[in-house]
């Protein structure tokens, strides 16, 4: 995998958009990807996850994050990473991942599309298992370029329903996820360079409140699935949020809600 502490640097100094963007074509990929056991470990616990011989389906999000990174950083990328909302993920999972196995990783970005507060993208990681397709993970950015708010955002929010668990998160949480998925945003690790970027405090990673979401399920979930999430508002650290869950299609809605003003973090679903 590429090492982020160069990639991190082109981050911080790509200010300038493409006059007429255009995403690569090309695909980065790493062969033989195999996974450290401590480093698995310290992923589950800092997510929640029970110790197994299967990856949590949103592992590999954190292992080719560096791959991720070395993408959106070239010079042929046309956004600056530091200007890319996360507004959505999408992972299937086509079967069990072995934490014994050797994967093939690789990432490439499309499905540029405009959006009414900017323009969106995607950018898909794979990973194979002797060539066979084993996990796709799809995460959705957004480039603001407006202030207009969608229809639906503009909609008075849903009462939540009652939660299945109240969960306090820790400010560290957001330290603790940056060390072990490499996301080293700072907005998620300085409360001082949140309020830069406009937070009141430091933010809770999405990825981390999805991969929570899906430990609160674990031993309830199919070999194989997909699971979607929409990522609604922060979450500032420290805070109590709401989990809830309900049975449905042969799956799971589920959502995490501030605890006190009922708004939404986050919804999502697994089918």
């Amino acid at each position: 995998m590429p090492r982020l502490g160069p990639l991190y640097r082109a981050a911080a100094l790509r200010r300038a958009v493409a006059a007429d963007p255009v995403l690569p074509e090309r695909e980065l990929t790493v062969e033989a990807v195999t996974v450290d056991r401590a480093h698995l470990a310290e992923y589950n616990r800092v997510c929640g996850f029970r110790l197994r011989d299967e990856l949590p389906a949103t592992y590999l999000h954190a292992v080719a994050f560096p791959l991720a990174m070395a993408l959106m950083t070239a010079p042929d990328f046309p956004f600056p990473v530091l200007g890319l909302v996360h507004v959505a993920n999408r992972i299937e999972l086509l079967r069990p991942l072995p934490s014994s196995a050797a994967f093939s990783v690789s990432v490439r970005a499309g499905a540029l599309r405009p959006h009414d507060r900017g323009t969106q993208l995607d950018v898909v990681t794979t990973a194979t298992i002797d060539g066979n397709p084993v996990f796709s993970d799809t995460s959705t950015y957004l480039r603001r370029t407006g202030s207009g708010a969608s229809a639906a955002s503009a909609r008075p929010a849903a009462e939540p329903p009652a939660p299945n668990a109240v969960w306090r998160v820790p400010r560290r949480v957001g330290t603790d996820y940056a060390a072990v998925s490499g996301d080293r945003n700072p907005i998620h690790t300085s409360r001082l360079l949140a309020k830069v970027f406009g937070f009141p405090r430091t933010i809770a990673h999405g990825m981390w409140t999805k991969a929570r979401c899906l430990a609160a399920l674990e031993g309830r979930l199919p070999d194989s699935y997909t699971v979607d999430v929409a990522f609604k508002t922060p979450i500032l650290l420290p805070a109590t949020v709401g989990f809830t869950a309900v049975a449905q299609g042969g799956g799971w809605d589920y959502g995490v809600h501030d605890g006190r003003s009922g708004r939404p973090h986050l919804t999502g679903t697994v089918r």
